[in-house]
């Protein structure tokens, strides 16, 4: 894909399903979660997933949909300490690293902006260590608002300077790609690969890729090397 990276000063990038396969998520939250919620309550696995999927639809598109204290209260279980328990699942996208880096030395500002909750973003900035990289951080409950709502990218102004007009923003969610677009972010990049144990499938309406590689013009692709 050709972006004409002159026109693009700031880069916004989600985490889950975009710099990471969103395999651990979904096996966290649809398989591993029911499980130990119907050992705890004594209920089969079937009725177990019924029942949190039925919960976890219910706060789709709000800040509590990640909010890992809310589900805590909620199912009566430690849900930061049941992340720990299949934290060997976390794993970034391939070409993650090269791009970040290409990125950084060609001078591009590189934000980190995610709905995941701030526990979350610990374990796996620790994880996968790619916090060095960025410019900086923004969980949307900093911002008050989910990345789902117009009104957030507004507010992600006061955190992040950035002009819409001359920033690229590369997701995972063609919601949160609509809402950016409304409030007038130009470049836009949707992830198809959003994890690995799906077969990737391109937006009808959004620029797609399967790896942020794909971004990186040939002349400028960087080696690897640890952030300093």
């Amino acid at each position: 894909m050709i972006i004409d990276w002159n026109q693009i000063d700031t880069v916004l990038l989600d985490m889950d399903g975009t710099l990471l396969d969103r395999h651990f998520d979904d096996h966290f939250w649809l398989e591993h979660v029911p499980k130990r919620y119907a050992a705890k309550n004594g209920i089969s696995l079937p009725d177990a997933k019924a029942l949190l999927y039925s919960q976890f639809r219910s706060q789709e598109r709000t800040l509590n949909w990640t909010d890992l204290d809310y589900w805590s209260d909620r199912l009566g279980l430690d849900i930061p300490l049941l992340k720990l328990e299949v934290e060997h699942l976390i794993a970034v996208h391939p070409g993650v690293v090269e791009f970040l880096l290409f990125l950084r030395q060609n001078g591009k500002s590189a934000w980190l902006v995610t709905n995941a909750h701030g526990k979350t973003l610990t374990l796996k900035m620790r994880k996968t260590r790619l916090g060095p990289y960025f410019t900086g951080i923004v969980s949307a409950h900093d911002i008050g608002l989910p990345k789902e709502e117009n009104a957030f990218w507004g507010k992600l102004r006061e955190k992040v300077p950035y002009d819409p007009a001359r920033t690229l923003l590369g997701e995972d969610s063609e919601t949160n790609l609509g809402t950016a677009q409304n409030y007038g972010i130009r470049f836009l990049i949707y992830v198809s690969r959003f994890s690995s144990a799906i077969q990737p499938v391109p937006s009808a309406c959004f620029p797609s890729i399967n790896h942020f590689t794909e971004l990186i013009p040939h002349q400028d692709a960087c080696r690897t090397e640890s952030p300093k």
